[in-house]
C-alpha cells in the first residue's frame, strides 16, 4: 500500500534581496528566489524523502512560474495546486547584522488568499495522512475561513498540523491571538518559534504557553529557541533538544524546515494519520532532533534552501 502524502497548504511568496553588486548607479537589482512559509515546508519534506502534495493558489505571472519550477524540481506534487489569475505576493527582505531577515510586503489582493470553497474541495486535503497550513493563508480574507473549515474536515482521517508564524507588519498579532483558541481546537501539533510565542503570548514562559495549548486541545507543542534548541511538550511531558553547532549565514526557512524535519520523521515512524494516539515522547525526541538538523543545515546556506536527505551528513558530523 503506497504511503498516504504530507499535505501543505498556503502560500509561496517571491523573496527579493537587495543584490550586493548593483549593476550601475540609481539603480536597485533584486534576487528573487522562491519563498513563503508553506511553499518551504512543502519544498523541504519533498527533499527529505516525504511524499508531498502542495495545495496552493500559484499565480500564472512570471513569479508563479518560478514557484511551479522550484516545487516540481523538489519532487513535490503539483497536482492539486490551482493556476490563480491575480499576481503573486512579494516580500522584500533586509538582514540584521546577525542574519536575521526583515520584510516588506506586497500582498494586497495577491492569489495565495482568494481560495473558494470548490477549490479547497477538489484539492481533498482528507486524503492526506497529514494537512500541515499557517502562516498568513490562516489570517488573510477571504480564504482564511475556509481554511479552516477544509482543516475540520481533514480531521476525520488526517493529522493536522499549524503553524502560526506571525507577520506582524501584515497582520496584527491581535488577530492570531483571538483566532489561536480554534486552531488549537483543530491542531493535533501546533510548531511556532519563540518570537511567535513572544507577540502572542508576552512574558509568558514556554512551558506555561505549552500548558495552555495542550488544554485548549493541541497533544503535541513544540517551540524553536533558535541556538538554545527546541522545547516539545506532548500532552505535558517536556524535552529539550539541543540545536547543532553551525555557522550561521541566515535563518530564512528554518523554522519551516525544522516543522518539514519533524512532521517527516513522525511519519517514518507511522504516527500521523490520527490523533497521535501512540506517540511517545522518546519518537517526539528522535524527531525533535532530526528536525533541528534540517533547521541547521539550512542556516547554513544562503536562503530558503533546506538539505536533500544525504546532505543532513555534514551536520550530523559538525554537531559530534
Amino acid at each position: 500500500m503506497a504511503q498516504r502524502p504530507i499535505a501543505v497548504l498556503g502560500e509561496c511568496v517571491a523573496d527579493a534581496f537587495a543584490d550586493a553588486l548593483q549593476p550601475r548607479p540609481g539603480e536597485l537589482a533584486l534576487r528573487v528566489l522562491p519563498g513563503g512559509g508553506p511553499a518551504n515546508t512543502a519544498v523541504a519534506l519533498a527533499r527529505l524523502g516525504a511524499p508531498t502534495r502542495f495545495l496552493g493558489r500559484i499565480s500564472t505571472d512570471a513569479f508563479g512560474a518560478l514557484f511551479r519550477a522550484h516545487l516540481a524540481a523538489s519532487g513535490v506534487d503539483l497536482s492539486a495546486a490551482v493556476a490563480a489569475p491575480e499576481p503573486s505576493t512579494l516580500a522584500i527582505a533586509t538582514f540584521d547584522a546577525h542574519g536575521q531577515a526583515q520584510y516588506s510586503f506586497h500582498a494586497e489582493a495577491t492569489a495565495d488568499w482568494q481560495w473558494t470553497g470548490a477549490e479547497l474541495a477538489a484539492a481533498r486535503p482528507e486524503d492526506a495522512a497529514c494537512l500541515h497550513t499557517g502562516s498568513l493563508a490562516l489570517v488573510r480574507a477571504p480564504g482564511d475561513e475556509r481554511i479552516e473549515e477544509a482543516l475540520l474536515r481533514a480531521r476525520d482521517g488526517a493529522t493536522v498540523s499549524i503553524d502560526p508564524n506571525v507577520r506582524p507588519l501584515l497582520v496584527d498579532p491581535a488577530v492570531y491571538r483571538a483566532r489561536l483558541p480554534r486552531w488549537c481546537a483543530l491542531a493535533d501539533i501546533l510548531r511556532l518559534s519563540s518570537d511567535d510565542l513572544e507577540l502572542l503570548m508576552p512574558g509568558v514562559t514556554p512551558e506555561r504557553a505549552c500548558d495552555a495549548w495542550h488544554l485548549a486541545g493541541v497533544r503535541l507543542v513544540v517551540i524553536t529557541l533558535g541556538s538554545r534548541g527546541a522545547l516539545a511538550s506532548l500532552d505535558g511531558v517536556r524535552v529539550l533538544v539541543p540545536a547543532p553547532r553551525i555557522e550561521v549565514v541566515d535563518t530564512i526557512g528554518a523554522g519551516d524546515s525544522f516543522t518539514a524535519g519533524l512532521l517527516h520523521r513522525l511519519s517514518l515512524a507511522g504516527r500521523l494519520g490520527g490523533r497521535l494516539e501512540q506517540l511517545t515522547v522518546d519518537e517526539v525526541a528522535d524527531a525533535c532532533q532530526y528536525a533541528a538538523r534540517v533547521a541547521a543545515f539550512t542556516c547554513s546556506v544562503a536562503g530558503p534552501n533546506p538539505p536533500w536527505a544525504h546532505q543532513l551528513e555534514s551536520v550530523s558530523a559538525a554537531a559530534q
